[in-house]
């Protein structure tokens, strides 16, 4: 019998258990083969989603206000001027209030303890939409996706080239959550945090599966069967993008890298991608490349996480 989810938040993927992350996963696969024949799922019929954006977004936004909808709710969004959250009312104050209107929040900002603070002071569900720290529900996605085209995720291996950011940490948790062989090549000075990396390293001794933190990005996709990347500069980081161009600039996914993945390799991107910097077209473009599936699916994903979630 599946576990309940109810009421649960979203914060990072290591709060996940197996079962919950394979229960995200089967929810996932059939709201999005019956949405493909038209059937309705209203299964959050009056239910009102608080969207909180510090940070602007494509996909986000409109994947959660689209998701919310399909299951029968409303989205009511919020940027960073529309609350006073952080600037004349606190947090938990915040938090207490919202609960009080609506039956779940997504949130997107900087601050990974914003996230941490909505869901210990408020009374309904909490998803994390991205903070400097984690990305759950991309991640999520990613391999939902990656589960999609191969058919499993015990036993693959991931090869994630960049900057060891939230795309970085997340990814971390979530393969060696589910088994997955996970090899990250990051300049000096741009490695994922220590702490994340040694939960991980726990994760994957558990499932058997390998953790690597690498300099050499042949090294890092060597017999890969995913390559993922992100951009050099996240937002807010727009002031160091000359200066990470020049530090990242051995680490550019092109066709001499993937030469060393395997020959059936899929090629993977949270979006938005700088062309021409950490990857090129010829990548993003070829017939191995899924970054449209993977941006479709974060509707598909995002709304199984609602729907068992609130």
């Amino acid at each position: 019998m599946a576990v309940s989810m109810k009421g649960k938040s979203l914060i990072e993927i290591q709060h996940l258990t197996l079962e919950e992350i394979y229960q995200i996963f089967d929810l996932t696969k059939t709201l999005k083969e019956e949405r493909l024949i038209g059937r309705k799922h209203h299964v959050l019929e009056g239910k009102k989603l608080g969207m909180i954006f510090s940070k602007p977004s494509t996909r986000t936004r409109v994947s959660f206000e689209v998701g919310i909808y399909e299951l029968g709710g409303v989205g009511l969004y919020f940027n960073q001027n529309d609350l006073q959250l952080k600037k004349s009312e606190s947090v938990s104050d915040t938090a207490k209030v919202l609960s009080r209107y609506l039956d779940g929040i997504m949130i997107r900002t900087f601050d990974h303890q914003d996230v941490i603070d909505l869901a210990k002071f408020g009374s309904i569900p909490v998803i994390n939409g991205l903070t400097d720290l984690h990305h759950p529900c991309q991640v999520l996605t990613d391999l939902f996706t990656a589960l999609e085209k191969k058919r499993k995720l015990e036993g693959l291996k991931l090869a994630y080239i960049g900057d060891g950011n939230n795309m970085a940490h997340s990814l971390l948790q979530g393969c060696s959550k589910v088994g997955m062989d996970i090899s990250i090549a990051s300049p000096s000075g741009y490695k994922p945090l220590d702490f994340v990396v040694k939960e991980s390293m726990e994760n994957a001794e558990y499932m058997g599966s390998k953790v690597e933190i690498l300099d050499d990005p042949i090294a890092a996709v060597k017999n890969a069967d995913i390559v993922y990347t992100d951009v050099w500069a996240s937002m807010g980081q727009e002031k160091e993008a000359e200066e990470r161009k020049k530090k990242f600039a051995g680490f550019q996914v092109n066709p001499n890298l993937v030469k060393n993945a395997k020959d059936d390799y899929i090629f993977m991107h949270c979006l938005p991608a700088h062309r021409g910097d950490e990857v090129v077209d010829e990548i993003c473009d070829s017939p191995n490349s899924v970054i449209f599936d993977e941006a479709e699916n974060r509707l598909h994903v995002q709304k199984a996480i609602m729907a068992l979630v609130m």
